[in-house]
């Protein structure tokens, strides 16, 4: 009976064949979609199937009878693999196809695992990756990457110093890459790497685009023009805005590509001239403000890259880039009136070096070192005091002249080492190391804070705070990290990836920060049509350059800042209340500072819907301890809040470790695509609360912070972003981005300094933080484009894409700001709202 059913079995087998699927990958583990997939018989010169893969890099063919099967996976800027594969009466191992980049040998990269959706411990399908070509038939502004993917981040996630860019692995201040110079951008993916300070929701890693082995080339127009926009909410006039964007790659071979030693280049380069207005929309003593100003910006990026094949084991890359972006008049709108605007000027100019090295078939060292300069100074349009009446208007000089200079030095080594069902990585990598110079002339002229425009009126502000003495500060920076990790196999369908990280920096007398991570995937049924998913880790934070800088210069010595409560104005006669017969207010770190931790957790559930179809259900939680907050350790004490502990001494700004958050969110991932369609979606459900705001925030009351634990500041408890898609015929070919979520929550104060601390942040009795929420935002962007195929003379072929992109299309009115202040005539209403529906015109060349 038993021959009998396998005998059965065997014929259906053979008569209906078995599937061979698996997943494309480049050698940082991210999927590559859309790469070209073909399967042919060993001998064979025409393939039996092809195909792309879908948008998490997976493909699959089906009916594949037994015997002895190449795959071959290729895909733009990479190096075609050949991998063989013997096909029995069962559907075999899935295969993980890893693509070197052109001109590395590939000494790392196929291997066999089980599971159908990919039962890696690196490979969920949580993570958001978009390759060039998707990004090219996606609605995206001015060609903003960064600030287009950012909108799948974890506001938890992020650290002290913002989101943290890594491109080509190595972490960047900002992306020195024009748009079409970028292969792929990944956002969590490997969360729980212990290559990375952050978790994998904090960080952006983009794959910038190698030379290639044949000449090609990218020329991009973007055109905006506010004629044809509708007009925001909050202006009586239409503003204007003139926007042109140049810009454009080109690469290929120095050297023949079949030589022993092959280099090829890429340079990129952008140009952004922008004319455009900011909104005012404020209250003064001669009544409302709706006006238009002027606020013009530009922008140079220049870019080029080499890179060299030394022999079969050793390849070299070298990028220069120069940025350089000049912004008058900005700071303006809402309730900053025209004459508090500052220009801000910024240059960067960077240098990257790598290379690897492929010591053996299982062993990979990688070195990586960027070297930058950069300098940012500010300059106040107005040298005039400055007037700040609550959430009604802002007036005087901008009080912000300041130069800001960095020389910084960023490293990474790391070694891969394969053996049999392991994938062992470790290295150091240092960040940050940054001789870094602050000359501050802010507030030299001083600023009066007034609680309301009747206060105004009457000339009674509630503080004035004023700089006197040098603001010149020169420091070092420095943050290393050392890691190890081990992905292992212990069975095809278990993988296990196993590190630690350890994280040392100046500044913080903390040197014990020791960061476990472990993640786990396992496909418990044998058509790997499902996996389980876990995982946890630690990750420690970044005091970061803003704090240091704070505490060197204000000590009291160097540069003092006075805080005067109940000042005259506009100058008083009174020597009691001169700025030098004030005590210096200064910044220190409470005793036994330590660095913030973060302790995040997740499980899920991945399962293959149907083919190219797959569905992603993941818990995630997070718990922040000791995390950074100031707070007043010299303000007036209770009951009165008249008298300060320590009569030397003004505001006594302590940056301690003490906050706390805790967070949960349920996010859900489908993909899908067809022949003419493909999509990605993510609903994310989420619950932040925490008590700080951040490491310059302070409490109304130092001595009570009962009512502080309540909604983290950037909270969106519903979130959901979707974008694909859509070709049917030359004309029809549609790309869609939509992204909506429920609002933040901001906090109800009374506008009056009502601790007599120097600042108005006090809220009502027993009201806590971030009580009130406001309004949601929803936005529909649509992208239409057709390509035009040419073929020269020589057989070149050059294709031009006419492109229209529209920008809110349903012109909702999403408000940008919400006044909680109670003692502002804008109190409960908005000031200011995000940009209507806008219309883009972009030409594209590409041979």
């Amino acid at each position: 009976m038993l021959a009998h059913i396998l005998a059965l079995a065997l014929v259906a087998a053979q008569s209906g064949g078995v599937t061979v699927s698996g997943v494309v990958q480049d050698q940082t583990a991210a999927v590559l979609p859309s790469a070209q997939v073909a399967l042919k018989a060993v001998g064979a010169v025409e393939p039996l199937q092809a195909g792309t893969t879908d948008g998490a890099g997976r493909f699959h063919f089906d009916r594949v009878h037994p015997g002895d099967y190449e795959v071959r996976a290729e895909f733009p800027g990479f190096k075609a693999v050949v991998t063989h594969v013997r096909v029995g009466t069962r559907a075999p191992a899935s295969l993980t196809i890893v693509l070197p980049l052109e001109g590395l040998t590939q000494g790392i990269g196929v291997s066999a695992a089980g599971g159908g959706v990919e039962a890696s411990a690196r490979s969920n399908l949580n993570a958001i990756s978009v390759d060039a070509s998707t990004l090219d038939d996606l609605p995206t502004l001015d060609q903003d990457l960064v600030g287009s993917m950012s909108r799948f981040l974890d506001s938890t996630a992020i650290g002290t110093n913002g989101v943290t860019v890594l491109v080509d692995g190595i972490e960047v201040n900002a992306l020195a890459l024009s748009a079409s110079a970028v292969q792929q951008i990944k956002i969590n993916q490997d969360p729980y790497s212990a290559e990375f300070m952050r978790p994998g929701r904090g960080r952006i890693e983009i794959v910038s685009k190698p030379g290639g082995k044949e000449y090609s080339g990218t020329f991009n127009v973007r055109f905006r023009e506010s004629a044809l926009y509708a007009r925001n909410a909050f202006a009586t006039t239409k503003p204007s805005e003139h926007r042109w964007i140049f810009e454009g790659t080109v690469g290929g071979p120095l050297k023949s590509a079949k030589s022993a030693k092959a280099t090829n280049f890429l340079l990129s380069a952008s140009i952004d001239s922008e004319a455009s207005d900011s909104i005012v929309f404020a209250d003064t003593p001669g009544g409302l403000v709706h006006a238009n100003a002027a606020t013009p910006s530009r922008q140079l990026l220049i870019a080029g890259t080499l890179s060299h094949q030394q022999g079969d084991r050793n390849t070299q890359s070298m990028r220069f880039s120069h940025f350089d972006r000049q912004n008058t008049n900005q700071g303006v709108g809402g309730t900053a009136l025209p004459e508090s605007g500052f220009n801000h000027d910024d240059r960067e100019d960077e240098a990257t070096f790598s290379n690897q090295t492929v010591v053996s078939p299982r062993l990979l060292n990688d070195v990586k070192v960027l070297f930058g300069v950069e300098r940012e100074p500010r300059t106040s349009i107005s040298a005039a005091p400055r007037l700040v009446v609550l959430d009604a208007f802002t007036g005087g000089g901008a009080q912000i002249d300041s130069l800001r200079t960095e020389h910084h030095f960023t490293l990474l080594e790391a070694v891969t080492w394969s053996p049999p069902r392991h994938v062992v990585r470790f290295g150091i990598n240092v960040p940050d190391w940054s001789w870094r110079g602050y000359d501050d002339r802010t507030n030299t002229g001083g600023t009066f804070y007034f609680s309301s425009l009747a206060d105004f009126e009457a000339g009674t502000p509630y503080s004035f705070v004023q700089q006197v003495g040098n603001g010149q500060v020169n420091y070092l920076e420095k943050v290393v990290g050392l890691f190890v990790q081990d992905e292992m196999r212990p069975r095809p369908n278990v993988s296990i990836a196993a590190g630690i990280r350890y994280d040392w920096q100046s500044y913080v007398r903390d040197e014990n920060n020791l960061a476990p991570r472990v993640s786990l995937a396992y496909a418990p049924t044998e058509s790997g049509e499902l996996v389980i998913r876990g995982g946890a880790g630690v990750f420690y934070d970044r005091l970061g350059p803003t704090p240091v800088i704070d505490a060197i210069r204000f000590d009291g010595i160097r540069l003092r800042r006075y805080v005067i409560s109940n000042p005259g104005y506009p100058r008083t006669l009174d020597p009691a209340q001169s700025p030098a017969a004030q005590p210096p207010s200064i910044v220190t770190f409470a005793a036994g500072a330590t660095i913030p931790s973060t302790v995040q957790y997740s499980v899920g559930v991945e399962r293959a819907l149907r083919p190219k179809t797959t569905l992603a259900i993941t818990l995630v939680g997070t718990r922040g301890y000791q995390l950074f907050r100031s707070r007043d350790v010299n303000a007036p004490v209770p009951p009165l809040y008249m008298t300060r502990p320590d009569p030397a001494f003004g505001v006594v700004r302590e940056i301690e470790s003490a906050g706390t958050r805790k967070a949960v969110a349920l996010e859900s991932t489908i993909r899908t695509q067809s022949r003419h369609f493909s999509a990605t979606a993510q609903y994310t459900e989420a619950r932040n609360s925490d008590d700080t705001g951040g490491i310059t925030w302070m409490p109304p009351n130092s001595y009570d912070l009962s009512h502080e634990y309540g909604p983290s500041d950037g909270e969106r408890r519903h979130a959901l972003n979707a974008y694909g898609s859509a070709t049917a015929g030359k004309w029809v070919n549609l790309g869609v981005s939509f992204e909506a979520a429920s609002g933040r929550p901001y906090s109800v104060i009374t506008g009056r300094d009502d601790f007599n601390t120097g600042t108005a942040n006090a809220r009502p009795a027993g009201v806590p933080r971030n009580s009130l929420r406001g309004p949601g935002y929803a936005s529909l962007d649509v992208r239409w484009w057709r390509d035009l195929a040419f073929t020269s003379a020589g057989g070149r072929k050059t294709t031009m894409t006419v492109g229209v992109d529209a920008f809110n299309v349903l012109n909702r009115v999403n408000a940008a700001y919400y006044v909680g202040t109670l003692s502002s005539p804008f109190f409960g209403q908005a000031i200011a709202a995000l940009p209507p529906r806008r219309v883009q015109f972009s030409l594209r060349a590409r041979f």
